[in-house]
């Protein structure tokens, strides 16, 4: 079984002939507080922008995560969505190694491609294009940024860090600082902003060939309003590490009680339950409205479970009841 990506909504909701509106979507790890009021608001006053070609290169963006991340903006490259940018990463360097588990489009990106251990560091290729995802997909595991910065130094190939859900985990270092040389660092953007409908991510380091080779108006008009007021809006981020942080430990709490299930600790704005019926669970639920991700041969994940997101507190006791009648059964 190939892995797939999560957030197919409105294609279930077609297929099982419902509105979109009727269904708990728990197999895509989005802000649960959603967008910023402020992107809301810089999306309504853009709309007259719609009329005219964005800017080529999303000058005005690249030069805000500039300032954010302490990096000139040269080196930062802005597109529609992190998997775009991964895409363009791959192509451009070649193929490489992933450290599995990871992103399942990096495995669309690189079919095929040669897996290493990426809680083993012993095991990353010493040649070759390689990529490592902090915090893990999946599992939530988070490799020390020390070690991935030791592993990049001390090779000449490109090495590609993934932290698309980074800025959920309390406490963790970016790699943001270092993006120099042969270390690339991928952001989503839309993740912890709640904006996956537009599209929007970034690549930083020495991006200027990745740019050269890739078309014009990579970012939309109302995706680079909608980011750059998500980025004043601090409150809404504290607010969203403090929500999800409580959400999780609660979620991983009541879902310890459940049987069958082993819950990996909590680290992002998901959770890994190790289960040895991830079908039967993930068609369960599906039948109760409520979408999970069903992990079964992620690459690289030696156990079989679920993934779900880590949502607002009405919709985990749903998700709890959910995984409840299922042991009940």
């Amino acid at each position: 079984m190939g892995v797939t990506h999560g957030g197919d909504i409105f294609g279930v909701a077609r297929a099982r002939g419902v509105e979109w509106q009727q269904l708990l979507d728990f197999s895509a790890s989005i802000n649960p507080l959603g967008p910023s009021v402020r992107s809301r608001e810089a999306i309504l006053a853009s709309v007259d922008r719609i009329a005219h070609y964005p800017c080529r290169a999303g000058l005005r963006l690249r030069r805000r995560l500039a300032e954010e991340w302490q990096l000139p903006p040269e080196r930062i490259l802005v597109g529609n969505g992190a998997t775009d940018l991964l895409f363009a990463w791959c192509r451009h360097v070649g193929p490489g190694t992933i450290a599995a588990p990871a992103f399942s489009e990096f495995h669309r990106a690189w079919p095929g491609a040669p897996l290493c251990q990426l809680a083993d560091p012993a095991t990353w290729p010493a040649l070759g294009p390689s990529v490592i995802t902090r915090p893990a997909n999946p599992t939530g595991t988070v490799v020390d940024a020390a070690t991935v910065l030791t592993f990049a130094r001390g090779r000449r190939d490109p090495v590609l860090v993934d932290e698309s859900f980074l800025d959920f985990v309390d406490g963790a270092e970016s790699l943001l600082p270092h993006a120099c040389g042969n270390l690339f660092v991928l952001r989503s953007l839309t993740k912890f902003w709640a904006l996956p409908g537009l599209r929007v991510g970034a690549l930083a380091g020495e991006v200027a060939e990745i740019q050269a080779q890739g078309p014009p108006w990579s970012l939309n008009a109302l995706a680079e309003e909608a980011m750059l007021a998500a980025l004043d809006d601090t409150s809404h981020a504290s607010r969203t590490r403090a929500f999800v942080a409580e959400e999780a430990r609660w979620l991983r709490e009541r879902l310890t009680e459940v049987p069958g299930l082993r819950i990996w600790p909590a680290t992002a704005n998901y959770l890994f339950l190790e289960t040895g019926s991830a079908a039967e669970r993930t068609a369960h639920a599906l039948e109760r409205g409520v979408l999970i991700r069903d992990c079964r041969g992620w690459p690289g994940l030696a156990v079989e479970g679920v993934r779900t997101a880590v949502r607002r507190r009405w919709e985990n006791e749903i998700l709890v009841r959910v995984f409840q009648e299922f042991s009940c059964a």
